[in-house]
C-alpha cells in the first residue's frame, strides 16, 4: 500500500541538515543526519492532516504532524526550529541558503493555517454529531415541569363532573359549599403528591442528563484515543513504505555519506590547524600585551623622572643665575678693592720716596 493509495502525498520537498534538541540539557543540538537529507511536507486527504517527514537511509528522523499551535522560528539566517509536543522534542533544520529557509517557513505557515481550518471544521462536525444526544435529555427534563391540569373528576374523588361554569342557572346551595370545603384537604394532599412526583422525575432526568454528558465525554476520549492509535499506525505504515521505496538508493546514499564524511574530516583537520594557529597568535598577543603593559609602566616612570629632572634643572639654572650674579658682584667688589689698593700702594710709594729724600737730606 503506497502513500498515494492511502491519500497521503508529498506536496513540497527540500534538503537540509536535521537536528534535535538534547533531551537532557534542553539546550544543545544533536545532529540526527550526518549530511543534508530530503525533508518533505505530506498531505493526507483522507484525514485532512499535514505532516513533515524526513528519512536518513531507512530511519525516520522526522515524523511531525503539523498542529495549529506549532510555530516555526528562524534563529539565524540559515537555521530554523519548531517544537513538537506529541514527539516531546524540538526539531532544527540547517539550510544551505536563506532562500530555502524562507521558503520552508512560508510553507510551514501555509500548512499550519490549513491545519487550523481543518481542525475547526472537524470540531464543528463533531459538535453537530453530538448535539442531538445532548438536547434530548433537556427536552425530557422540561416536560415534567409543564403545569398539568388534573381531571375534574379527580378533584372530589368521584366519577361525577363538577360544573364550574359561571353562567349556571342555579347557584350552589349551602350544602354544596360545605362539600367543597370538606374536600379542600384532599386537594392539597393531591397537589403535594403531584409536586413530589414532579421533583422525583426532575431528579431522575437530571441524573440521566449527567450520565449522558459523562458518556459523551467518555466517547470523546475514546474517539481521541482511537484517532491517536490510528495516526500512530499510519505513521508506522508510512515509515515502512518510505523504507521500502528508498532501498535502491541506499548504496548511492552510502557513497555520498562517505564522501561527506571525508569532506568533514578534512574540514575538521583544517579547523584544528586554524585553532592551533589562533591559539599561538593568542599566546603571542598575550605576550605582546604584557610587554605593552610593562613598556607603558616604564614610560610612565620615565616621564615622571623626566618631570622631576626638569624641575631639578630649572632649580639648578635658577641657582646658577644667582651664583653668576653673586660672582659678578664679587668681581665688581674686587675691582673696586684693587683700585683702592692701587691708590694706597701709590700713596705709600710716594710716602716712601718722600721719607727717603728726607733721610738723605737729614744725613
Amino acid at each position: 500500500m503506497s502513500a498515494t493509495t492511502m491519500g497521503e502525498q508529498p506536496i513540497y520537498s527540500t534538503r537540509a541538515h536535521v537536528f534535535q534538541i538534547d533531551p537532557n540539557t534542553k539546550k544543545n543540538w544533536l545532529p540526527t543526519s550526518k549530511h543534508a537529507v530530503t525533508v518533505s511536507y505530506f498531505y493526507d486527504s483522507t484525514r485532512n492532516v499535514y505532516r513533515i517527514i524526513s528519512l536518513d537511509g531507512t530511519k525516520a528522523i522526522i515524523n511531525s504532524t503539523i498542529s495549529p499551535n506549532m510555530t516555526f522560528t528562524k534563529t539565524s539566517q540559515k537555521f530554523g526550529q519548531w517544537a513538537d509536543s506529541r514527539a516531546n522534542t524540538v526539531y532544527g533544520l540547517g539550510f544551505s541558503t536563506e532562500h530555502h529557509l524562507a521558503k520552508f517557513a512560508e510553507k510551514f505557515a501555509e500548512y499550519k493555517e490549513a491545519a487550523r481550518l481543518a481542525k475547526e471544521k472537524s470540531q464543528e462536525k463533531m459538535e453537530m454529531a453530538t448535539s442531538p444526544s445532548q438536547e434530548s435529555p433537556a427536552g425530557e427534563l422540561s416536560s415534567p415541569l409543564t403545569p398539568v391540569t388534573p381531571p375534574m373528576e379527580n378533584i372530589n374523588g368521584t366519577d361525577e363532573i363538577c360544573d364550574t361554569t359561571p353562567n349556571s342557572d342555579t347557584s350552589p346551595g349551602p350544602a354544596q359549599n360545605a362539600l367543597a370545603f370538606a374536600h379542600s384537604p384532599a386537594m392539597t394532599k393531591h397537589w403535594e403528591a403531584e409536586l413530589e412526583a414532579l421533583k422525583g422525575n426532575n431528579a431522575k432526568l437530571t441524573a440521566a442528563l449527567l450520565e449522558s454528558t459523562a458518556n459523551v465525554k467518555q466517547w470523546k476520549q475514546q474517539l481521541a484515543a482511537y484517532q491517536e492509535e490510528a495516526e500512530r499506525l499510519h505513521k508506522r505504515v508510512t515509515e515502512l513504505e518510505c523504507q521500502s521505496n528508498q532501498t535502491p538508493v541506499i548504496k548511492s546514499q552510502k557513497t555520498e555519506l562517505n564522501q561527506t564524511i571525508e569532506e568533514l574530516e578534512n574540514t575538521l583537520r583544517d579547523k584544528e590547524e586554524e585553532m592551533e594557529k589562533l591559539k599561538e597568535e593568542l599566546e603571542n598577543m598575550n605576550d605582546l600585551m604584557e610587554q605593552k603593559d610593562t613598556l607603558t609602566q616604564k614610560l610612565e616612570e620615565t616621564e615622571l623622572r623626566g618631570r622631576v629632572l626638569e624641575e631639578q634643572l630649572a632649580g639648578a639654572e635658577q641657582r646658577l643665575e644667582e651664583n653668576q650674579e653673586e660672582q659678578e658682584n664679587f668681581r665688581k667688589s674686587l675691582r673696586t678693592l684693587l683700585e683702592l689698593l692701587d691708590g694706597k700702594i701709590f700713596e705709600l710709594t710716594e710716602l716712601r720716596d718722600t721719607l727717603a729724600r728726607l733721610i738723605e737730606e737729614a744725613s
